[in-house]
């Protein structure tokens, strides 16, 4: 697993606060930022986090939010156009920051020349999300046909399935382990899930949370 980093989340909305929720139960520090007063002050009644409450693009409320310091700013409102500002404007304040945008999933792979990553949430789940943000241990590779994903995911240590032949593993329906990421052999039924070791796997949108639950915990 990734050490524990600092990281800031722009966009209160359901995407943010659930891969907020996510990354502070893994114990990394998280700061939030949402523009809207009701959003912030909903989530300090019920939230143990940072809150500040501004434009994640002012450069002034993310040096307030600890730019200089922070690992990673994950851009996650609803507006593509506004998660690349955020993330361009952190990257102009601290260049070496890693910067992870929302980005809507027709247009998603033009983006990755401005940004270190882009996630598509509504499809993948707030899980992949946080996964990405502390580093790239899920990876969204392609579509294959209308919503199926395909994705490279590290097995973590202490994750359901870890340690565990395929046999072993009551994955859901709509889901399949491919092979492991050197696609030497398809995965068979003794196939061990390895901690540490990253696996191709095909999922449906529905699923994918419970499959990363398995995967990663």
């Amino acid at each position: 697993m990734p050490e524990d980093r600092d990281v800031i989340i722009a966009g209160g909305g359901r995407v943010g606060c659930e891969t907020a929720e996510l990354l502070v139960d893994r114990g990394h520090s998280v700061t939030l930022i949402d523009r809207d007063e009701q959003v912030t002050d909903r989530l300090a009644d019920q939230w143990m986090a940072t809150l500040i409450t501004g434009d994640a693009t002012n450069p002034d409320i993310i040096e307030q939010a600890g730019i200089e310091s922070a690992d990673t700013i994950a851009a996650l409102t609803g507006e593509t156009g506004l998660n690349l500002a955020v993330c361009l404007a952190a990257s102009e304040i601290a260049p070496s920051i890693r910067t992870v945008a929302r980005i809507d999933r027709a247009t998603g792979e033009a983006y990755t020349r401005f940004v270190d990553a882009v996630v598509f949430p509504e499809r993948a789940g707030a899980r992949v999300a946080a996964d990405e943000i502390v580093g790239s241990d899920v990876q969204t590779l392609a579509d294959v046909t209308g919503d199926l994903d395909i994705m490279v995911v590290r097995v973590a240590e202490g994750a359901p399935a870890a340690g565990k032949p395929l046999t072993n593993v009551r994955f859901p329906a709509g889901s399949v382990v491919i092979s492991d990421a050197e696609g030497d052999a398809v995965a068979g039924a003794d196939t061990i899930l390895t901690p540490g070791n990253r696996y191709v796997v095909a999922v449906e949108p529905a699923v994918a949370d419970e499959v990363m639950n398995l995967l990663r915990g």
